[in-house]
């Protein structure tokens, strides 16, 4: 998936949740919070390839997370969302409420929307099976477009 459609697909999945209210401290949160919340963490799991939108800002960093676990890897699963959690829970980090549940799901929509890609994501790492719905193809990148647009109205129109 592009960065352009990470981006819409974190945007139209911080939008539904607050619609819908299902977590309280997004549904409470302020737009802005929840909005900025999930950018800032949108593009994070592509911190593990050199070339990426985030990667090329953090080669430092990108470069050996790309050596020791590859494209699509643990940056890419339950394993160090579950991680953070427990970082963020433990430190008392001051950020308000709304802003880490948003930058969690902001996280979250990455893998969800890679998963909807053919090549998939090891979802259970280190554990190498490949969860994939192949409903946007790499090859298509105006139906991407189409369909990130195509959500984010639906989100704003709930």
């Amino acid at each position: 998936m592009t960065t352009e459609g990470h981006i819409c697909f974190a945007i139209s999945n911080i939008i539904l949740i607050k619609k819908t209210k299902l977590i309280y401290f997004i549904t409470s949160g302020d737009w802005w919070h929840i909005i900025f919340g999930s950018l800032i963490t949108c593009l994070l799991p592509d911190i593990d390839h050199p070339k990426s939108f985030i990667g090329k800002r953090f080669k430092w960093l990108s470069v050996p997370i790309y050596k020791l676990f590859g494209h699509r890897g643990f940056t890419h699963s339950l394993l160090l969302v579950v991680i953070i959690i427990i970082y963020i829970s433990i430190r008392k980090i001051n950020i308000p409420m709304d802003v880490i549940y948003a930058m969690i799901i902001g996280y979250i929509s990455h893998i969800v929307a890679d998963i909807l890609t053919p090549a998939g994501i090891p979802l259970f790492w280190p554990y190498n099976k490949k969860f994939s719905i192949p409903i946007i193809k790499k090859s298509n990148i105006k139906l991407e477009r189409l369909i990130s647009i195509i959500i984010v109205i639906c989100a704003i129109q709930f």
